[in-house]
């Protein structure tokens, strides 16, 4: 079968490839995808991920089997409602159900009306009305923007200065639209704890675990900086096991697309859940409609199972087949371009981007595109590139891909040099 995946960031990359693998897969399009992915085998598309009527027209010119969202900004667009529109086989939620990312107060109210555990939180569209309920609750504080903000619309407010400067960028400047087009914020309870991140394969009611992770979201070593799209990541999280897993499965997984298909959304695709592991249990921060970003280039590497079999039974009406590796580790470290997530250089070269033969790295392309030939590459957005490893244990996979990384260090990039160590420290 040939398969259609759309978006053009790493994590795209490391679906299409993982797909790529299965014996049943012929074919796997990219749309726009981006240049580094060519040397995988996957093939990229000329078409903007928000192009819904060509990328309708490719689906079914191509004969796709079925089709693969890596971003919400489609969703966000009803590019998924078009092909369901169309009669074409999509594994990804309908704008009406990926409603629970690109508004936060949507999913707020989600979560309070069907138990699910989470912080507490009070939404503003007035600057003054947000600032004075801030001087009342006190700091520390999250702030987060309603609209789509590629995981940099949070702002966790130390003091009033913070907190004064985030409301104004939200509400008076309107940096993120909501999901209505006006300027939404909510201001949330700061939870102490541990971020990490739980998937499932979700099928209106059915759902099945597809991985945990965790992030690292500030831009600089030791959670120095501000909030981006993710710096790196590792898969599994081995301070937190099966109970967590199991619990987060009952507890938000189930409530949520039960509360769903109540609310006439019936969910279908990837589900994000971010959790905030605190003294009192699991509470959620936010959900994704989707797969993160870097978290999946780690998460498939422990996948033993075939993803496309795995989804196709899931559009069949089956239950899949789902074996995760039994030991090890994998983790992985985002390279950006300096000044990312502010203004950021682009146009320089990053070389050809190969990483050794036999050397168990990975490399999963995001913001490249072709430089003098077909087999080196220049940079173009905030986000570059992931080396990833597996090892069997932490210390091995920061070995393989530190190592790498400063082998082979590129002008006007950075990195950070800690991916891991809370695992590491949670050991102690």
């Amino acid at each position: 079968m040939k398969l259609l995946v759309i978006g053009s960031g790493g994590r795209e990359h490391a679906i299409a490839k993982k797909l790529l693998e299965s014996p049943l897969v012929k074919a796997v399009y990219c749309a726009k995808g981006n240049a580094r992915m060519v040397l995988d085998g996957i093939q990229i598309v000329d078409i903007d991920e928000t192009d819904a009527t060509s990328l309708v027209a490719f689906a079914q010119e191509q004969e796709i089997a079925w089709t693969f969202f890596g971003p919400e900004i489609p969703l966000f667009h009803g590019v998924s409602d078009a092909f369901y529109e169309a009669g074409l086989q999509v594994f990804a939620p309908s704008k009406a159900a990926a409603k629970i990312e690109y508004s936060k107060d949507f999913a707020k109210q989600l979560m309070h009306k069907y138990k699910i555990p989470t912080a507490t939180s009070a939404t503003f569209i007035d600057f003054q009305e947000a600032k004075a309920y801030i001087e009342k609750v006190g700091l520390p504080i999250v702030i987060k923007a309603d609209g789509l903000a590629a995981g940099k619309g949070v702002v966790v407010a130390f003091d009033m200065d913070e907190a004064v400067e985030a409301l104004s960028s939200m509400l008076i400047d309107e940096s993120y639209k909501g999901s209505n087009q006006e300027a939404v914020v909510l201001v949330e309870e700061f939870l102490e704890g541990e971020e990490i991140s739980i998937f499932a394969f979700v099928d209106e009611d059915k759902a099945y675990f597809a991985g945990i992770s965790q992030d690292h979201k500030r831009a600089f070593t030791n959670d120095l900086g501000p909030n981006t799209g993710g710096m790196g990541a590792y898969s599994p999280v081995p301070h937190y096991g099966q109970e967590i897993i199991d619990e987060t499965m009952k507890k938000v997984v189930q409530p949520l697309i039960k509360g769903l298909m109540e609310e006439g959304s019936p969910y279908h695709g990837v589900l994000y859940v971010g959790l905030m592991v605190t003294k009192e249990g699991i509470k959620v921060i936010e959900f994704n409609a989707r797969f993160g970003d870097p978290e999946t280039q780690v998460v498939l590497q422990r996948l033993d199972s075939d993803l496309a079999k795995i989804i196709s039974d899931i559009l069949s009406g089956y239950n899949p087949t789902i074996k995760w590796k039994s030991h090890g580790v994998s983790l992985g470290v985002v390279v950006a371009a300096e000044g990312y997530p502010n203004s950021y250089e682009s146009g320089f070269s990053l070389g050809t981007l190969q990483v050794p033969n036999g050397s168990q790295l990975q490399l999963f392309a995001a913001g490249v595109t072709k430089g003098t030939d077909d087999t080196h590459f220049n940079a173009k957005g905030g986000r570059l590139f992931l080396v990833g490893s597996e090892g069997d244990t932490i210390e091995e996979a920061q070995q393989r891909v530190y190592s790498y990384l400063q082998d082979t260090a590129i002008p006007h990039t950075f990195y950070r040099t800690d991916i891991g160590k809370k695992a590491l420290q949670a050991k102690l």
